[in-house]
């Protein structure tokens, strides 16, 4: 299990450009980075740790990743779930799926900043 002071996230997408993109932002800002490209790998290491924030793309190669969400939130209540999309018009077919719905093409900047702020108020909220 994770144990450190480091905010953690787990990347889930099948595009190993974005995978590669996003975990050198996060690294960057001091995020402990965990990726997987299926949903089962996903849910075999959120089977063995705890993470801040879950980004998940919407289209995996085995599932939606709103479908990760309930297991996601089962195991770790205070995660984070980010869903990203580029379907026009989800949002509202799957409200309550995820925390936060960000459609592609992602800014890095403002995700940052919607995490950051996400967290920031969970942590006072505690």
């Amino acid at each position: 299990m994770l144990v450190t002071n480091k905010p953690s996230i787990l990347i889930v997408d099948d595009d190993i450009a974005i995978l590669h993109t996003f975990t050198k932002i996060f690294q960057r800002k001091g995020y402990l980075v965990t990726v997987a490209i299926k949903g089962k790998e996903a849910i075999e290491k959120l089977s063995i740790n705890h993470y801040d924030v879950a980004l998940v793309d919407f289209v995996l190669p085995d599932m939606e990743g709103n479908e990760l969400f309930p297991l996601i939130k089962n195991s770790s209540p205070k995660t984070l779930t980010i869903l990203l999309t580029g379907k026009i018009g989800l949002q509202n077919s799957i409200e309550g799926a995820a925390d936060v719905f960000v459609g592609k093409p992602v800014n890095p900047e403002k995700l940052l900043s919607i995490i950051n702020t996400k967290l920031k108020n969970r942590d006072t909220e505690t």
